[in-house]
Order: C-alpha cells, then structure tokens, then sequence
C-alpha cells in the first residue's frame, strides 16, 4: 500500500506538472505577435518533445502487482517458545471479606443517613478502601454514593419521609469483596397529611418538635423522645432490616442550622450556627443546612439586632445561590426583602408585591414553604405579608438569608 500510495504521489504530480504545460501551449498560441511567437516556438516545441518522450516511460505502469508472495519466518517465534522458562509464583492475596454494618453508628437525621461498617473481626486480609452504594429511596437501582478509606460516611440531601437501602464492598487489588447485607434507612417525615391544611402560619403549639437519635444495637431500644423507634433483623441471610418509626402528637418536623461551609466568608456565626450577622455593609447570603424537595416546611427567623437602614432578605435558595449578593439578585434564590416600613418580593432581580409593614429589632420573619402545593408564602410577626410569595416551585431547596453587619437573625427551625 505504501509502495502504491508513493506511484499515486508522483503520477499526481507529474499530471500537474503536464496540464501546466498544456495551459501554457494554449496560451502561447493565442499570441497575436507572429515575432514573439517565434522567439519562443523552438523551446516550447523542444519541451513538448520531452515531455512526451518522458511520460510513457514506466510513469504509468504499476509498481506492484496483484500477486503477493508470503513467505513466514517463524524461526525465531520457535527459538523464543523453547527458551521459556516456568516458574511457580506466589500466591496473590485473597479478595477481602464482606463489611459488617455497625447499627449502633447508623442513624438518620432529617433527610441525611449516617452510615458505619467496619471488617470482621478474624479477617486478615488487606484492605484498601470501600464503596458504599444506595438505592434512590424507590427500589430503584443502586448508585455509588462514597469510594474510599474512611469506614463512615454521612449522605446529605436525600428526600423526607422515604426509605432507602444501603449496602457496602471492600476492595483491594485482588478482586472486590461480595456486599455486606443490606441496610434499610428510614429518613426523617415531613408532616402529616392534617398539618397541611393548616392555616398560616403554623401555630408554634402545635408543631410538636422531636430530634432523630442513632439507632440503638439492642433489640429493646428505650427512645429518648417522643414516639418510638426499633429495628428487627429479617429472616433472609441476606437483608438486615433497620426501621425507624417516630411519631409525635401532631407533626414531625425538620430542624435545621446555619452552615459554615457553604456561607459567605463573612457571615459571622453564634450560638451554634442558629445565629448570624456579618462583618461587611455588603449583603452575604448564609444557608441552611437542611434542603427539602419535598412535604410541608415552616421556620422562623427572629430580627435580634437591627439599625432600620439596611434590608435583609429572607427566603429559599439552591445551594449553588450567588453568596455575595441580596438574596433573590439571581435566578437561584426566592426571597422576601423587608426594610422597616414595607416589603418586596425578589427573583431574578425582578422586585413584586410592594406591601406596607415592615420589621423592628425583636420582629419575627416566618416561612412557609409548600413543596406540595409548590407554593412559598412568608408572615411578619405570624401576620402574612402579600399575596402568595411563589408558585410553581420545583427541586432542591435550602433555607437562606442575606444580611449585613447592621444586622443580626436568629433561626427557630422545625
């Protein structure tokens, strides 16, 4: 091929060259001069005379042919085959043992689980990391959620009042150990299907509020709240069933912190993250750390320092929010901006709903977030303030505030 691929080059540039002659004849003939075309005919003919001569010979016949003559050399593929030398290698090290899931370190706490394995105890074998897998909350499909060394694992952002099954692998580089059995999680409820139809805003004597604790390793596990909760080990060799029941008078509820992690670096942080204020006159935007996709949500914000002059703003926010500007400048955050005679809506930068009444020092902001009517509505000192804040709210959602350092919010979560 290579041998064709060069005649091919050479035959394409000897045609150029050609047809460039030919061009160049038909251009001499053209010439009205009779003196000038005789001053070049005799070179030109002499040249045409040439490249004639030249062309036919051995420019146009093939360099190859259609007959191919193999001849196979395995001479030295033999003298390599009787040169081989076999020797007994050590044995590689067995693939590790299936983890053992520590209950008494297995907990959920509103829509996060915390996970915890461990190897068995007589197991010897090298370990080099682990995997653990969960399920969508559906009976769906399992999905890596963590790859790695630790042997503990909290996964935030899972949805209210679901069940999820959790399973783990070991893995060194012999091979991948068979699943531990799985685990069933049961996260935190929302609220039941009467507090729905509540009024705004929620009365706070009637949101009975309750923590998640860890799951305990005995069979008889005295709660240390409201309600009840247990686990049982299934029949099957297979399937360890962890089941958490709580119940309480009216509602289960979601609580909720500031988070550090994600807030702008100047929000200032008190009382175990449940306050903020800032150390910028430039609005910083700070999170909750609890996101809901799902049920029905209502926090307050208390007004526990404020100058009259700046605007804090308060409202939902996904967890990618601008953190450097007043919530509700992007189209990532819905939010209530409120100064200390009246209020607007804000999203996207688009202001709505001017309302008359605005906040003092010691006010309190609530929220009411709706993900089943899809619905945002807020209250100022449990009054609602405006129409229906937003509609149609879909997704991930965090509670969120932007203030500044004239400025300091306390959060009542659940």
């Amino acid at each position: 091929l290579q041998v064709v691929r060069d005649q091919i080059s050479h035959c394409t540039v000897k045609l150029r060259q050609t047809t460039g002659l030919m061009e160049y004849c038909l251009e001499v003939i053209k010439e009205n001069d009779p003196s000038g075309f005789l001053q070049i005919s005799d070179a030109l003919i002499r040249r045409v005379h040439m490249t004639e001569d030249q062309w036919g010979k051995g420019t146009l016949t093939p360099r190859m042919t259609t007959d191919f003559d193999l001849n196979l050399d395995n001479a030295p593929l033999l003298q390599s085959i009787h040169q081989l030398d076999f020797v007994q290698m050590k044995v590689s090290s067995p693939v590790p043992a299936p983890p053992i899931l520590q209950l008494e370190e297995c907990c959920t706490h509103n829509n996060s689980a915390t996970l915890s394995w461990k190897q068995p105890p007589l197991s010897t074998v090298q370990v080099e990391g682990y995997i653990l897998e969960l399920d969508d909350g559906n009976g769906g499909q399992f999905r890596e959620v963590y790859v790695g060394k630790e042997t503990m694992c909290t996964v935030d952002g899972l949805h209210f009042n679901s069940t999820y099954s959790a399973r783990v692998k070991a893995f060194n580089k012999s091979g991948v150990s068979p699943y531990s059995k799985t685990l069933v999680l049961q996260t935190s409820e929302d609220t039941q299907s009467e507090e729905q139809t509540l009024p705004f805003p929620v009365p706070l004597e009637r949101s009975q509020l309750r923590r998640m604790s860890p799951f305990s390793s005995t069979l008889n596990l005295q709660p240390s709240f409201s309600g009840r909760s247990y686990f049982e080990l299934r029949s099957s060799a297979h399937q360890l069933s962890l089941h958490s029941s709580l119940q309480s008078l009216n509602s289960a509820v979601a609580w909720f912190s500031f988070d550090p992690a994600s807030a702008h670096a100047d929000i200032i942080f008190s009382n175990d993250n449940l306050t903020v204020t800032c150390n910028s006159y430039d609005d910083r935007v700070v999170l909750g750390k609890t996101g809901f996709s799902k049920g029905l949500h209502y926090w307050e914000l208390s007004i526990d320092r404020y100058d009259n002059h700046p605007d804090p703003a308060f409202g939902v926010a996904r967890i990618d929010v601008l953190k450097d500007a007043m919530l509700g400048k992007d189209d990532k955050a819905w939010a209530m901006y409120v100064d200390n005679n009246r209020s607007w809506f804000m999203h996207n930068n688009s202001h709505t709903n001017r309302t008359e009444g605005g906040i003092t020092k010691g006010a309190t902001v609530g929220v009411l977030l709706d993900l089943t009517r899809r619905t945002l509505t807020f209250s100022i000192n449990e009054d609602q303030q405006g129409p229906v804040a937003f509609e149609n709210l879909e997704g991930l959602f965090f509670p969120a505030v932007s203030l500044n350092r004239n400025v300091q919010v306390g959060a009542r979560s659940g």
